[in-house]
């Protein structure tokens, strides 16, 4: 079955790559129906990626976990998921990371850290990229490592530097991503192909556009048409070509570097998403939409929040004019459906007696209205269950955001208790060494570390519950009678009621559950409930679900 597949997709390559590469001189449509081509048998080229990646998991089960085979075998396979899956190329670079670490390899530890770095990077994760890097003791690089780090720096830099919305930062973020190109070109060999893009790079930003198609063309001599080499060259070759203000160019070499991208299976591009949106403006909506939703299932694969919502703004313009051109073509399709039925009618009426022809109308009218009347139904149900489908959407929405911001408050929470707990034990360790045992007592007896401990924890909670729902307050004592709402202390985020509410709002409607994370009775906490809710302005059994659709 294996060897059917490979076989399969061999045919697939000769089809519709290396035969269209035997000239130069085609048209851009006729790129774009190889494209089309591409894109119909992205399947069968997903599955020669998958055979392989299957390929080295077998292995990998078979290798001994203690030899470089393992690393080398997990490397692999994180340069099969760098372009294709996010979230494994992640994982595989940290089992490779555990295995440096705990073999003592401290250089494989090291490059396997900034390729980590560097793929957090891609995938929007700057906080955990720069954490990562911070690890990186600069003194300890190797020589051999210092292109990678500061490729790692530049990339991370000039990532934040696009996708900040405060100006003074990007301009700061975007220097120190020069500063480290600079210091990248200083190590990289001048023959290299990374120090040849990255020159390429650096006369598209000074605006030195011949210059720039130069080192491009040094780029093209000699690479494999079917390589990642080829669609990045034939990328930066479109925007050269855009920035000289050459349309049909720049939609040409985007094709190419498109297909190329489709052929190799690779999940993480923006030649498609980029053509799709030059196709747009030039007025070729039904393949504009088409690719762009293609570009937009790939990026989803891919599993990158950052590569989504670059596309998503493109994908929503596209998709509404497309709708609105099917729109307008079902219009005039209804035009000329009425005009020939008009025709059928009046050459009916001339043939058949008008007794016959009123009638048969008459029957026509009934079937119509029942049939209007099952499509207003039909509309009717459609519209409740989009309205539902919002709905969940914006609660799983919601849901997403309330997790991603407690596991981070967890982690944090975590990191911090075991350094403090780790501190205790060094502390106690200490005292018992000297013998200091009344002291150690004196200290166990004491709840005032548990009570800083306690409210250091609601002030993590108060404040991550009203990032996510900074209106909370406001919103909770409109519920409330006048006379009741309750009044925050100059310092105080939330008080005992509104952590109460607040954790219902957040699903935990448990007393027991509440009484336990406040340390309250459950008597208490009920009281608490029941005493806020006799106070409501709306109905006392309608208060709790009310607060729950806080937003």
């Amino acid at each position: 079955m294996k060897l059917k597949l490979l076989l399969l997709t061999g045919f697939l390559y000769l089809g519709t790559g290396a035969t269209i590469w035997a000239s130069d001189d085609h048209t851009v449509a006729f790129w774009l129906e190889s494209l089309d081509k591409a894109i119909d048998h992205s399947k069968q080229y997903s599955a020669v990626r998958e055979a392989r990646i299957l390929r080295l998991k077998e292995q990998l089960k078979a290798t001994d976990t203690l030899s470089l085979d393992f690393y080398s075998l997990n490397n692999e396979l994180y340069k099969e998921y760098k372009a294709y899956t996010c979230d494994s190329a992640i994982h595989y670079l940290s089992c490779n990371l555990q295995w440096a670490e705990r073999h003592g390899k401290e250089r494989l530890a090291i490059e396997t850290g900034i390729r980590i770095a560097y793929s957090l990077t891609s995938a929007g994760m700057y906080e955990e990229a720069s954490e990562r890097l911070k690890r990186i003791d600069r003194s300890k690089l190797p020589q051999d490592l210092l292109s990678e780090y500061y490729d790692c720096y530049c990339h991370f830099y000039g990532e934040l530097g696009a996708y900040t919305q405060d100006y003074a930062s990007k301009d700061r973020y975007f220097a120190l991503s020069r500063c480290y190109d600079d210091s990248l070109m200083q190590v990289l060999s001048p023959t290299s192909r990374a120090y040849l893009e990255r020159k390429e790079m650096q006369k598209m930003a000074a605006g030195s556009l011949k210059e720039a198609l130069a080192v491009n063309d040094k780029l093209l001599v000699g690479v494999n048409i079917n390589s990642p080499e080829y669609a990045l060259a034939t990328y930066h070759r479109s925007q050269i070509f855009r920035d000289m203000g050459n349309k049909e160019a720049e939609m040409r070499y985007l094709t190419l570097s498109s297909l190329t991208d489709v052929q190799l299976a690779i999940t993480d591009h923006a030649s498609l998403w980029n053509l799709a949106q030059l196709l747009y403006e030039r007025g070729d909506i039904e393949r504009a939409y088409h690719y762009m939703r293609f570009s937009w299932d790939q990026t989803k694969f891919f599993n990158a929040r950052l590569r989504s919502w670059q596309s998503a703004g493109i994908l929503s313009l596209i998709d509404k004019t497309y709708q609105a051109m099917i729109e307008k073509q079902n219009k005039r399709l209804e035009q000329y459906a009425f005009a020939i039925t008009v025709l059928v009618i009046l050459l009916l009426g001339a043939l058949i007696y008008i007794y016959l022809q009123m009638k048969r109308l008459s029957a026509a009218r009934n079937n119509l209205q029942e049939a209007n009347g099952r499509l207003y139904k039909l509309n009717e149900e459609l519209s409740q269950m989009n309205g539902r489908l919002q709905s969940m959407n914006m609660e799983l929405s919601e849901a997403n955001q309330i997790k991603e911001e407690y596991i981070a408050r967890f982690v944090k929470l975590c990191s911090t208790y075991i350094d403090r707990l780790d501190a205790y034990r060094r502390m106690v360790n200490k005292k018992l060494s000297v013998g200091q045992i009344a002291d150690l007592l004196k200290i166990t007896r004491s709840h005032e570390a548990l009570d800083r401990e306690l409210e250091e924890l609601y002030m993590n909670f108060d404040s991550a519950f009203l990032h996510i729902f900074p209106d909370f307050v406001n919103k909770f004592n409109a519920l409330l009678q006048e006379d009741a709402r309750i009044v925050l202390k100059r310092e105080e985020l939330l008080n005992t009621e509104l952590r109460i509410f607040a954790l219902i709002r957040l699903g935990i409607e448990d007393s027991s559950q509440i009484a336990e994370f406040l340390r309250y009775s459950v008597n208490t906490i009920y009281n608490y409930r029941s005493k806020v809710k006799n106070k409501a302005m709306v109905l006392r059994d309608d208060f709790e679900d009310l607060v729950k659709a806080i937003h």
